[in-house]
């Protein structure tokens, strides 16, 4: 039982989680690495299973996604306990995953407004909308945008509204790659991605002819601002966040007014009565309003 679990141990877990290794999490708890080691082979004695994997990047097995879970519950919560009985001013730190597109435009000023006494510090990390709700699911973060609408076990989801992207590309490209129709120029024109987990520009091309292969020209380009400079500088077209779009007219054109793409996005978290978590919550949810369709 939960009840049973040693609180050193399983708070050690979640530091190794955290920091990446056990030299580093020794650091942060003030103990030697040995005593890292000790503690997280003692807890697996105890659990009958192997919680971590001693790989790089560690990785937590099925049963260490329970404990780390529960561990930043249980942190968090004390945290808040502790704050509301006047014994505990110290900053809470908040994980959080969020896709790169809503990183870059609307989810930061969202933040921006919360009240300093909450004293929170965030952890955010950045992961594709599609991905981000296995990050709760491992115990990683505490919150996440999510375009999944199916709550992870032991999470609450809040349906934020819809990100819509627009197919762009800048004039001269347009005028070397691209002819009338465009189904049959845009496939085999140079396409940018995010990453190998962007599928946004081939999900558009398949509705747009209802083929399957495309392109062998295909630019990686991880970061949000880039990815925009990138098309708008003609290397290739891309799915441009409308909110991006907007603001570089001047240099992109829509390649098909018509057919824009809506990514539906969510707020999971965890099922936390936290006064810190729920204000995060409600200025996330208040951003969207104003940003999202």
């Amino acid at each position: 039982m939960m009840s049973d679990l040693p609180l050193d141990q399983v708070r050690t877990l979640l530091a190794v989680v955290d920091e990446q290794s056990f030299d580093a999490a020794a650091a942060v708890l003030h103990v030697t690495p040995s005593a890292v080691s000790q503690r997280i082979k003692a807890l697996e004695h105890r659990t009958g299973r192997v919680l971590l994997l001693r790989t790089k990047p560690i990785t937590l097995t099925a049963s260490g996604q329970v404990l780390a879970r529960f561990a930043r519950s249980l942190t968090q919560l004390e945290q808040d306990a502790l704050s509301e009985l006047g014994l505990d001013s110290s900053t809470r730190t908040l994980s959080i995953a969020v896709n790169a597109d809503s990183l870059a435009t609307w989810f930061l000023p969202s933040l921006a407004g919360l009240p300093s006494s909450l004293s929170i510090a965030f952890d955010l990390q950045r992961e594709d909308q599609d991905h981000t709700a296995a990050l709760l699911r491992e115990g990683l973060v505490m919150a996440a945008v999510t375009a999944s609408p199916q709550p992870v076990q032991g999470c609450t989801s809040v349906r934020l509204g819809r990100m819509r992207y627009r197919a762009m590309a800048s004039p001269a490209f347009i005028t070397r790659w691209l002819a009338s129709p465009l189904s049959t120029s845009l496939p085999t024109a140079p396409v940018i991605l995010f990453d190998r987990k962007d599928d946004l520009q081939d999900r558009f091309l398949r509705a747009l002819t209802r083929r399957r292969t495309f392109t062998q020209v295909r630019h990686h380009i991880p970061a949000s601002e880039s990815f925009v400079d990138a098309v708008a500088a003609g290397l290739g077209w891309g799915m441009v966040p409308e909110i991006q779009a907007a603001s570089r007219s001047d240099a992109l054109v829509d390649l098909s007014p018509d057919r824009p793409l809506d990514v539906p996005l969510c707020w999971q978290q965890w099922k936390l009565d936290s006064p810190a978590l729920a204000a995060v919550a409600d200025a996330v949810a208040n951003g969207a309003k104003t940003a999202l369709r």
